[in-house]
This record gives structure tokens, C-alpha cells and sequence, in this order.
């Protein structure tokens, strides 16, 4: 008898992927063996097919991006995870928190550019960990940076742009106040390894990364019925079942609140001056198969986002591998969480998906379904807003250069 672990033959897996595409979805038992098959010879190719034609059923040829600014309200946290380059410590020259007049200022460019999405940022809570954080929100007449956010997220908002935001640990209360300004929430789930808080992995100086309180998080924004965007990250010491674990976890999540509307399939990249400077990416065939797993085990309906940034030399295969969006690309600002990373030109990712067979089309921080079906979702005057920017498919409606959304 097989381990439950143990890799398909060619054979098997192309029987198992085939029942997957048919039912919707990877059977459990076959998920962990699929990701330990994949150097198996012609395994790889199987499993694109099937996560492609999956995605085919579910999304039809599109492929979205959202034109959207990215705004690091404060690269300040708590937390300091063995590969982060973006967390700060209060006395680095390149510490920085934004005033309310610098996020409007920002957002006024990226109305010119034709951006929508309003993409914040966040270290985790450093009013906790730092004195100075603390006055500057004091002499603001505020106790939480979470405080703070709400304003930029009303400024951006009023400003002419539909805010998403990816704080970290948020609280339900907190979420509540969000909500008021923003189209849609997110947390990258990363991983449900809770080894990896251990001494000398990833997380260990990072209590916000507990898997316990990362899921928690999930399902109070799926009872206050939040579109969610949630992720995978992929090559920071977990192993083949920790990975299917979190991808199954997030769909559990789903399956039981309905509110997760992405899922991003995220590769690590070593940084130079961190911990984990000398472990090695993930290779592409790797991060092709995680795609496609991420597909096969959430199912054809599911957005499932792959950075074009991460892997800029294989957008043509990670089409074949049953994405349905490429997540935010911005013309005004870099990936401050990846600045290694450009982005890639809006025209230049049009012209690549489309020589691939595949549509690229625009959308806002939330997708059509919830945006047209899911009318309790959203602060009215937030889906309003949303709603004159879309079309009638409720993706993005090209933007005039200096339109703005007006503010209920």
C-alpha cells in the first residue's frame, strides 16, 4: 500500500487531475502526493493542463490586473520576519510613516495615471513595540495606528480612489471601522506551520504570524463579510503538507463564510541583509505547480493571483498554469514589500497575456461577483463609488485622466 505521501506515477496523476477538472475540485488525499510528483517526468505538464483547463471553466480566456498605488502608510512592525526588508526599526534614516497630506498628495498622482485601487501596506502594530510611534500618534490625537489608517483610507477614498488595505492583525472592531472607506481587506494567510514560529525559522520573532490568530482574523472578516483577499508564500521552510494544509485551510475558510476573493500564490525571495539571505528561490517549475495545486485544490471559481514581478521570465508558463489574475501592478510606485521586483509595463503584460491566448482586462480591488451580486458586502456609499467606476461586467471602466469618485 502507497504512503499517503508518496508521488504518482505519470499514469495516476493524469486519473487524478482529469476527476479533478470534472468534480471541481482536488481530492484531499491526492493533494500532498500531486506536490511531491512534481519532478516526476511529464507530471508537471499534466498538472498545468489540468489547472488550465479548470481556470478555462471558471474564468473563461480573462486574466485581470488591478492599476493601483501602493502606499506604505509605515514601514514601522512589530515583527521581524527572517526574510522581511520592508520593517524598519524607528531610528533607520529609511523608517517612514505618511501624514494624511502625503497620502492625499499620492493619491492625487495616481487619479492622473488612471489608478483605482488604493494598496496599503502596513507594519504590524509598532505602537506596541516603539515609544516614538506612540507620540506620533499621541500628537495626532490618536492611540493605534490602525486609528491612523482609517483617515488615509477616507483621504484616498475621498480623494478619488477605492482603498484595499493588508494591515496585518486586525481586530474585528477595527475591520468595522475599515470597512467604512474600503472596497475589500486582506491577509496573506503565508502558511498554517506553526514549526515554522520555532527557534531559527522564519516566524520566530514574529507574533503576528501565528497561524491560530491569521486564520482567526479570516473568519471575523468572513462573519463581518468582508471581500478577503488571502495567500500562500511559498519557499520559507515549510514543506509539501504544510503547503496543501494552508491552501486547504483557506478553502475551508471560504467554503464555511464565502467572502475569500483571492488567493495569491507568492514566492519568497531571499533579501540581502536579512536571516534567510542565503537560502535559495524557489525554482519556476516550482512555483508553476503551486499555481496550478492552489487551482486544482480551490476550485474553478476561485481568483487565483500570481505576481508578475516574482516571476517576470515565465509569465507565458504561469498562464498555462491556471491563474486568472496577475494582483496589482502600479505605474506611479514600486513593490515596496519586493523592491528587487519591478513591475512590469501595463502594455508589455497586456501584450504577453495576449500573445498567450489569453484576455487582459482591468479591475477594481473587488471583483465583479461580489461587486454585483453582493450588494451587503460593501458600505453603500464605497459600492457606489465602485459601481461608477465598473462597466457592466464589473471590471474596471477605463478611467479619464483626473476622474475622481465622489464621495457620498
Amino acid at each position: 500500500m502507497a504512503r499517503a505521501s508518496a508521488p504518482l506515477a505519470l499514469a495516476e496523476a493524469e486519473r487524478v487531475v482529469t476527476e479533478a477538472v470534472d468534480c471541481g475540485r482536488l481530492a484531499s488525499a491526492y493533494a500532498e502526493r500531486l506536490g511531491n510528483s512534481l519532478r516526476v517526468p511529464g507530471v508537471l505538464d499534466t498538472l498545468l493542463a489540468g489547472a488550465f483547463e479548470s481556470k478555462r471553466r471558471g474564468h473563461g480566456d480573462i486574466v485581470s490586473v488591478s492599476r493601483n498605488l501602493f502606499i506604505p502608510l509605515t514601514n514601522l512592525c512589530r515583527d521581524r520576519c527572517a526574510y522581511c526588508t520592508f520593517a524598519k526599526q524607528p531610528d533607520d534614516p529609511a523608517a517612514k510613516t505618511y501624514g494624511l497630506d502625503e497620502v492625499a498628495e499620492v493619491v492625487r498622482d495616481a487619479v492622473r495615471m488612471g489608478c483605482i485601487e488604493a494598496l496599503f501596506c502596513l507594519g504590524d502594530k509598532p505602537e506596541i513595540a516603539y515609544k516614538s510611534h506612540r507620540a506620533w500618534l499621541a500628537e495626532r490625537g490618536l492611540a493605534t495606528t490602525a486609528e491612523h489608517l482609517v483617515q488615509a483610507c477616507q483621504v484616498a477614498f475621498e480623494g478619488g480612489m477605492l482603498p484595499h488595505t493588508n494591515a496585518g492583525i486586525l481586530s474585528a472592531a477595527e475591520m468595522t471601522q475599515l470597512r467604512q472607506w474600503n472596497a475589500s481587506l486582506g491577509l496573506m494567510l503565508e502558511t498554517t506551520s506553526a514549526r515554522l514560529r520555532g527557534k531559527g525559522e522564519a516566524h520566530y520573532y514574529a507574533p503576528d504570524k501565528d497561524p491560530a490568530v491569521r486564520i482567526r482574523m479570516h473568519e471575523e472578516a468572513g462573519a463581518l463579510a468582508i471581500p478577503f483577499t488571502s495567500g500562500i508564500l511559498l519557499g520559507i521552510g515549510e514543506n509539501v503538507a504544510e503547503r496543501v494544509d494552508t491552501l486547504r485551510t483557506i478553502r475551508d475558510i471560504d467554503d464555511q463564510f464565502g467572502h475569500i476573493q483571492e488567493v495569491i500564490v507568492q514566492p519568497f525571495h531571499p533579501k540581502p541583509g536579512t536571516p534567510m539571505r542565503g537560502v535559495g528561490p524557489i525554482g519556476d517549475d516550482e512555483i508553476a505547480g503551486w499555481t496550478a495545486l492552489a487551482r486544482l485544490i480551490l476550485g474553478p471559481r476561485m481568483n487565483v493571483q500570481a505576481p508578475p514581478n516574482l516571476a517576470p521570465k515565465v509569465l507565458e508558463r504561469l498562464l498555462r498554469s491556471g491563474l486568472n489574475d496577475w494582483g496589482g501592478v502600479s505605474p506611479v510606485t514600486i513593490d515596496f514589500i519586493n523592491p528587487e521586483a519591478p513591475w512590469p509595463e501595463l502594455a508589455e503584460l497586456r501584450r504577453r497575456t495576449e500573445a498567450a491566448g489569453q484576455r487582459l482586462v482591468e479591475r477594481l480591488p473587488v471583483y465583479p461577483r461580489d461587486l454585483l451580486e453582493r450588494p451587503d458586502y460593501f458600505e453603500p456609499r464605497v459600492r457606489e463609488a465602485a459601481l461608477r467606476l465598473a462597466d457592466a461586467s464589473g471590471y474596471a471602466r477605463p478611467p479619464k485622466a483626473g476622474a475622481r469618485v465622489e464621495a457620498a
